[in-house]
């Protein structure tokens, strides 16, 4: 290919091998050394194929375990029933989730608001990882009612799961009575967390869910990893 660069013929010849399911989802890509012999070209140029084949969204690097080849971007339904395990479940991947961190707090004047407390009172708050295949997707701050909701930490510890969570504290069923969504640009914590690289673009969810009565429930800022999520507003 006479006038296109060695990194970029490099890429393009590893995508199209990615493309034809040489190398399939999840699975890690040779090492550089073994790509640059393969190709016989330098490391420099190999690392540069690598790294326009991440901004693709094609491949992802994992610290101290090499580059894998990435699952396409996961489309997320945001409905009046938005369920974590159900839309990654859905899609053939498996769900998961862990709890981070929490603390019990004052809640902060946006916070006592979407909920309807009374300023100052009481929140749960709720630091939460999902991923799906153990890929991660989001980052998740969760605050619920420290008074309504007192072992909501304790239990999602236990199960993993905001519904299953909401459940065992009384509230079998909830709706999103809303969403927010803008974009942004991750900080280093959560690049660490996500595994991206400082300053990916990240899509923002603010949102707001509510029980049968119409009483808040809960609500999230959820950091979703751009290049690995969609997302699908429903009407």
């Amino acid at each position: 290919m006479p006038g296109v660069t060695l990194w970029r013929q490099v890429a393009d010849q590893i995508a199209d091998e990615i493309s034809r399911g040489t190398y399939a989802t999840g699975t890690k890509l040779p090492a550089e050394t073994d790509i640059a012999e393969l190709y016989r070209v330098n490391r420099h140029t190999v690392r540069r194929a690598l790294a326009a084949l991440r901004e693709r969204g094609l491949v992802r690097p994992a610290r101290g375990s090499g580059t894998f080849v990435e699952a396409p971007r996961l489309a997320y339904p945001i409905g009046a029933r938005t369920r974590f395990s159900q839309i990654v479940g859905a899609s053939g991947r498996q769900a998961g989730g862990r709890l981070i961190a929490s603390a019990v707090e004052p809640a902060p004047p946006g916070i006592a608001r979407r909920l309807g407390l009374a300023r100052g009172a009481l929140v749960v708050r709720l630091e939460l990882m999902r991923h799906a295949d153990r890929v991660p997707l989001c980052i998740a701050t969760t605050c619920l009612c420290a008074r309504r909701f007192p072992d909501a930490a304790k239990i999602y510890a236990a199960k993993r799961s905001i519904t299953a969570t909401l459940a065992q504290l009384g509230v079998k069923d909830y709706r999103r009575a809303s969403t927010r969504v803008t974009a942004g640009a991750v900080d280093l914590g959560d690049a660490a967390r996500l595994d991206l690289r400082p300053g990916s673009p990240i899509l923002l969810v603010d949102s707001v869910d509510v029980d049968h009565a119409g009483r808040p429930v809960l609500t999230t800022r959820a950091r979703f990893a751009a290049e690995r999520v969609e997302l699908v507003i429903e009407s």
